[in-house]
C-alpha cells in the first residue's frame, strides 16, 4: 500500500515540484496539499494521510505549531519537517515538538525520498553532523548551559531574533508573522533579557553577528 502524504508549505511552486516527485514513488501517494494550518486541519480531516510534511515557515504561521498539535492529536501521523532554515538550530527544537525527521530543503532530492521511508518504518531522519549535536546536547547536563544563549529563546522569539539579523524593521516583522507592533516589542524585550543584552542597539547587533555566523556555517 502506499503511504498518503500530505505537503504543508506556502510556496506553490514547491509544493507542485514536490508532489510530482513523491508520485513518481511506487509507495508514495500525494494526497493532500496546504499553505497554512486551518488548510492544514481540513485536509487531515477529508484524507486522513500517514505522513505530513511540514514547513516552519508558514504564511501566517509557524510550522511547528502544526507540528506540536499532530504529535497530540494525530499520533498516527508522521511528521517530516523539510524547512530552508538551518538545521544546527531548528532540527532539535522540530524533534522536541514531535517531528521524526528534518531535512533542509536545500538537500538532494532522493534524500527527501529516504528521509520518508525512514520515518514511516519508525525511525527518525537527521543528517549525520546533526545526529552527533544531538547526542553530544543529549549527554551534556542542561543545567551546565551558560546563560545568554539563543538556547533560552522561544520557537517565537527565535523567529523575531533571526528576522532582526536579518535587517527587518519591527513594523516589517510584525507584518510578515502576522503580529501587532507592540507584540514583536515584547519579543524584542523578551530577547534582550534572556541574552542578557543593555539596549535595543546591541539586540540588533548581535542578532546580526548570529544571522551571519549561520550562513557562515552552513
Amino acid at each position: 500500500m502506499k503511504s498518503r502524504i500530505l505537503i504543508v508549505d506556502d510556496h506553490p511552486i514547491f509544493r507542485m515540484g514536490m508532489r510530482e516527485l513523491l508520485n513518481q514513488e511506487d509507495d508514495f501517494q500525494v494526497v493532500a496539499v496546504a499553505d497554512d494550518i486551518a488548510c492544514a486541519r481540513q485536509c487531515i480531516g477529508e484524507q486522513r494521510p500517514d505522513i505530513a510534511i511540514v514547513d516552519i515557515s508558514l504564511a501566517a504561521d509557524n510550522g511547528l505549531d502544526l507540528v506540536r498539535e499532530l504529535s497530540e492529536e494525530h499520533t498516527d501521523i508522521s511528521v517530516l519537517v523539510l524547512s530552508m532554515h538551518d538545521e544546527s538550530v531548528w532540527a532539535e527544537r522540530a524533534l522536541r515538538a514531535g517531528a521524526k525527521g528534518y531535512i533542509m530543503k536545500d538537500e538532494a532530492s532522493d534524500s527527501v525520498i529516504t528521509a520518508l521511508r525512514t520515518i514511516r518504518d519508525g525511525s527518525i531522519h537527521v543528517s549525520e553532523a546533526m545526529m552527533t549535536q544531538l547526542l553530544s546536547s543529549f549527554q551534556e547536563n542542561p543545567q551546565c548551559r551558560g546563560a545568554g544563549t539563543v538556547d533560552l529563546l522561544t520557537d517565537r522569539e527565535l523567529q523575531v531574533f533571526r528576522l532582526i539579523g536579518a535587517g527587518l524593521a519591527t513594523r516589517e516583522i510584525a507584518q510578515q508573522l502576522n503580529l501587532g507592533i507592540k507584540t514583536i516589542g515584547t519579543y524584542r524585550d523578551r530577547i534582550r533579557q534572556k541574552l542578557n543584552l543593555k539596549s535595543g542597539a546591541e539586540l540588533t547587533r548581535q542578532a546580526v553577528l548570529w544571522t551571519e555566523n549561520q550562513c557562515i556555517s552552513r
